[in-house]
C-alpha cells in the first residue's frame, strides 16, 4: 500500500478543543528521563494552549489516568513513556467504550526502547511537535493484538525475552546501565527453552522447544531487535515469529540476526501471518505485552488482531504500513 493510497484513512483535527487534551506523563519511564522531560512538556504544550498534564506517582497509574481523563471528556491523550506506559493508556482508551472509540491516543517518547513508534513513524521525540499534532494533527487507525483481557500496541512475547524480565527481578543490579544487555547474554547460554504448539488458519504446528516466540503488531521490539520485517499496522493480522531452540553457538547467530531482520531466513526461524493464533503450552506461561509481565490463566492461549480498533496521532511523514485502507474512519 503506498502512503497516497492511504491518505482517505487520515482524520484532521484542525480547530479541535484545547480542553480535550490531556498529558500523561510516566517520570519513572526511561530510568528517569520522563521526569526530567517535564519542564519541556509542560512549556511546549502551554505554547498551543494545552495546561492539562498530569504525573504519575505509582506503576501503572497512567491507566487509572487515562480512564479519569476519558470520563472527564478528553478526546486525546498524550502519553509519555515507553512502551509500556503508551500500552497501558492504550489499554484505558479500549476499555472505555463509546468514549474511547472517539479519543485519539499521541505518543512521546521518555522510555528505553520506544520500539512501537518505531513503526508508527511518529514525531515522538519531538515535544513541540507532539504537542502541534496533539492539538490539530491527523489520526490513523491501526490494529492492536488481543491475548486474555490485554490489548497490545507492539508485541507479546513468551520465553526467551520472559526468562529475561525474571533474570532482572531476581537481581536488581541487571536493571542498570547495559544490565539488560548483560540479563540477555546469560540467558542466551542459561536458558533452557519453552515448548509450544502453534495453530492458526494455516494449520497446526506440533509442539516444538522454541527459544522465543513473538506475535507482534510491529516490526521492532527489545530497542534493538527487528523481529516482524513484514508487520504492518493496518493489515489486519499479526505476525508469529517462532524461534526455534539451538545450541549456544546457533543462538548467539540468531540473537545478532535479529538486530539486521535477516532472522527469518534462517532454517530454525518460523514466521507466519494470521488474523489470530491459538498457542497451547505444557503449563499457564508467563509472557509480556509491550514489555509488562503477564501470568496466563490458561495453557491455552488465543492471540488475536483486532483491526483498526484504536486512532493513533501521527505527522505527514507516516509511513504507509500506519495507514489504514481508503475511506476507512
Amino acid at each position: 500500500m503506498t502512503l497516497a493510497a492511504a491518505e482517505p484513512a487520515r482524520m484532521s483535527r484542525s480547530g479541535s478543543s484545547r480542553a480535550a487534551v490531556r498529558v500523561i506523563v510516566n517520570p519513572m519511564s526511561g530510568r528517569g528521563k520522563g521526569g526530567a522531560m517535564l519542564p519541556a512538556i509542560r512549556a511546549a504544550f502551554a505554547e498551543v494552549g494545552v495546561t492539562g498534564v498530569e504525573v504519575t506517582t505509582a506503576a501503572g497509574e497512567e491507566r487509572r489516568l487515562a480512564e479519569q481523563a476519558l470520563a472527564e471528556g478528553a478526546t486525546t491523550l498524550v502519553a509519555v513513556g515507553g512502551d509500556g506506559t503508551w500500552s497501558n493508556v492504550a489499554n484505558a482508551i479500549l476499555g472505555a467504550g463509546a468514549s474511547g472509540a472517539h479519543c485519539r491516543l499521541a505518543l512521546l517518547a521518555a522510555g528505553t526502547g520506544n520500539d512501537f513508534a518505531k513503526t508508527l513513524g511518529a514525531p515522538v521525540h519531538d515535544a513541540a511537535a507532539t504537542a502541534r499534532l496533539a492539538v490539530e494533527g491527523e489520526d490513523l487507525r491501526v490494529d492492536v493484538g488481543k491475548i486474555e483481557s490485554h490489548h497490545f500496541l507492539n508485541i507479546a512475547g513468551f520465553g526467551f525475552d520472559i526468562a529475561v524480565i525474571e533474570d532482572c527481578e531476581r537481581n536488581p543490579w541487571l536493571k542498570k546501565g547495559s544490565g539488560y544487555i548483560l540479563s540477555a547474554l546469560r540467558q542466551l547460554i542459561g536458558f533452557p527453552g519453552v515448548e509450544i504448539e502453534v495453530s492458526s488458519k494455516h494449520g497446526r504446528r506440533e509442539r516444538a522447544r522454541h527459544m522465543m516466540l513473538i506475535v507482534a503488531n510491529a516490526k521492532h521490539f527489545g530497542g534493538s531487535f527487528h523481529i516482524a520485517p513484514r508487520a504492518e499496522l493496518a493489515d489486519g493480522l499479526l505476525d508469529a515469529i517462532s524461534i526455534l531452540d539451538a545450541p549456544a553457538f546457533g543462538r548467539i547467530g540468531l540473537f545478532v540476526a535479529t538486530t539486521k531482520g535477516t532472522h527469518v531466513e534462517n532454517r530454525r526461524v518460523i514466521a507466519e501471518q494470521a488474523e489470530r493464533f491459538t498457542l497451547r503450552f505444557p503449563a499457564p506461561p508467563a509472557y509480556e505485552t509491550d514489555g509488562e509481565y503477564r501470568q496466563a490463566a490458561s495453557a491455552e492461549l488465543e492471540v488475536a488482531c483486532v483491526p483498526r480498533a484504536i486512532r493513533m496521532v501521527v505527522g505527514p511523514a507516516a509511513p504507509a504500513s500506519a495507514a489504514g485502507a481508503p475511506g476507512d474512519r
